[in-house]
Formats: structure tokens, sequence, C-alpha cells
């Protein structure tokens, strides 16, 4: 969409390779305002002004997770876009759907458990549509 300035909140653990797949996820996201914030330093007010919620991770439940963790278990989210992403790990994506259940966030694509450019791009535009 022309002219589609959303606001875009990723939320990653800090990993290497989750931190490249949000760059990654953030350039496909060209006419979007893209913020990249790792959880250990997220804020919950962060939520507020972001109209699409991506949220990544290596692994399942790694520590800096609490915070948002709680989090998710106490805001609404219903009619937010989501999507959640991993570099290869199944285990991850099913703790990251968990977390989301109770925050009622529109899950907009399959979690994407890829690092390739192409899929990257692909699942940004169906989760930013």
């Amino acid at each position: 969409m022309v002219g589609d300035r959303r606001t875009v909140l990723i939320v990653t653990d800090g990993s290497k390779k989750v931190a490249i797949m949000a760059e990654s996820i953030a350039g496909a996201l060209q006419g979007k305002k893209v913020q990249i914030r790792e959880a250990s330093v997220f804020n919950g007010t962060d939520l507020l002004a972001a109209d699409i919620i991506l949220i990544g991770c290596q692994k399942a439940t790694p520590d800096s997770f609490d915070y948002l963790d709680e989090l998710l278990q106490h805001v609404n989210l219903a009619g937010r876009s989501c999507g959640i992403f991993s570099p290869a790990s199944k285990k991850a994506v099913q703790y990251l759907a968990g977390m989301l259940r109770s925050s009622e966030a529109l899950l907009k694509a399959e979690p994407l458990l890829a690092e390739n450019s192409g899929e990257i791009h692909e699942w940004a535009a169906r989760v930013a549509s």
C-alpha cells in the first residue's frame, strides 16, 4: 500500500541469528516505520504505538522474554497483526504462539522458520498486509 506508514515493532531475544532475521524483515517492510527492540530493553509502552508486532527467538523460553511473556498475559492485542519467527526452532515458534494466545493477537501468517531472504520477504508481506 503506497503511503502506508503503519508502525512495526519487532521484539527479539538478542541472539545473533534472530537479529539478522529481524534486520531482513525490517528491510522487507519498506514504507513502514520499523522499530527493533531486544526483549532485554523492551518496554511495555513500545506496544502502544505498534500496529504490527513481530516476535522472534532462537530457542523456546529465553530468559530475556520473561517480562514480555508476563505482559502478554495481561494486554489485549485483538485486531493487531502479529507474526512470530525463529531461525530453525519449531519449539521456539510453539512457545511464541502460546505466549501470544491470551493477548488475542491476530497471527497473519504461519510462523517463519527460515533465514532465506526470499521467504522472509514473502512472509513479511503477508504479515503486514
